[in-house]
């Protein structure tokens, strides 16, 4: 018997969190495959920990405070598993919509790397836009080596492609991996862990692989617009979106920084801070001389 233990972190968004689960409970198992799943609910006022509980009775639901966050309720989440035995982990954002497959199509290529490495691999299901091919999340590599903190996302394709690190939204760990890494970094609130835990796994002489094809669906944040990347806000929201626990708070940034950019990490620990303040100043400056060219 196989046993996988999905965990999820959710948060006043009961619509997508029951989406997520319809689609995940949809999915064609292997023959002697068990699913179980831990979902820890922080603090939603929404019903959503309520919904789950009536709709998946089988689902062990855990309840936050509010100040957990996604890598606080993943940890959580993570904690709990381990009181049971298991296989595999999985993580799961609950805005994310796997193809029926998904997880076969996750262990197959896992049991494949097995049997070419020797050794267990992390599998990435990366996803895309959805009604379009545009990817959306999943594996990354590095730019090179003189920007080892900038990664370029991978388009899945045929074949397993091997990666540096990736975003929690559908990631396979198994437990000989989980067990030597341990939990997610206790010192990252939201964002961030995920992709230190690829980077740690590269360190500990693992591999992260992207599993070919999608594995589902999701909405990029960042490609709607409306982060600390978007250089048509002002650049006071810009920093205050960028310091917040869902963009690169300073601590959790030195944390990542000191651990995987190399000697030079002050420099690449201030950039995304500096890149801010200069991209919206190169915006202002050209939108004066637009409008002042318009009324010429």
């Amino acid at each position: 018997m196989t046993r996988i233990v999905v965990l999820m972190a959710c948060h006043n968004r009961r619509e997508k969190t029951l989406d997520c689960l319809a689609a995940l409970y949809r999915n064609s198992l292997p023959s002697g495959t068990d699913l179980g799943m831990v979902l820890v609910d922080d603090g939603s006022s929404d019903g959503t920990g309520e919904a789950v509980g009536a709709a998946y009775p089988d689902v062990e639901i855990v309840r936050g405070d509010g100040s957990l966050f996604w890598n606080g309720g993943m940890r959580l989440a993570w904690d709990v598993a381990q009181n049971s035995p298991y296989d595999y982990l999985l993580w799961l954002n609950d805005d994310t919509l796997l193809e029926d497959d998904a997880i076969e199509r996750l262990l197959a290529i896992g049991a494949q790397l097995q049997d070419r490495l020797g050794r267990p691999s992390i599998i990435v299901g990366s996803t895309r836009v959805p009604g379009s091919e545009t990817p959306s999340y999943g594996g990354s590599v590095r730019h090179n080596w003189l920007r080892p903190m900038h990664f370029l996302p991978i388009t899945p394709g045929n074949e397993a492609i091997k990666c540096d690190t990736m975003n929690g939204n559908c990631v396979l760990v198994p437990r000989e991996i989980s067990l030597s890494l341990g939990n997610l970094e206790s010192r990252f609130v939201h964002a961030i862990g995920d992709t230190d835990y690829g980077l740690r796994a590269g360190t500990a002489g693992y591999s992260v692989w992207v599993m070919p094809g999608y594995a589902g669906t999701c909405v990029n944040d960042d490609l709607a617009g409306g982060s600390y990347n978007d250089v048509k806000l002002p650049l006071a929201v810009r920093m205050r979106k960028i310091l917040s626990h869902k963009g690169l708070p300073p601590g959790a940034w030195l944390v990542l920084t000191r651990r995987h950019a190399g000697v030079l990490w002050p420099l690449h620990w201030v950039w995304p801070y500096y890149k801010v303040v200069v991209t919206s100043l190169q915006y202002s400056i050209r939108n004066y001389f637009v409008r002042r060219g318009s009324r010429a």
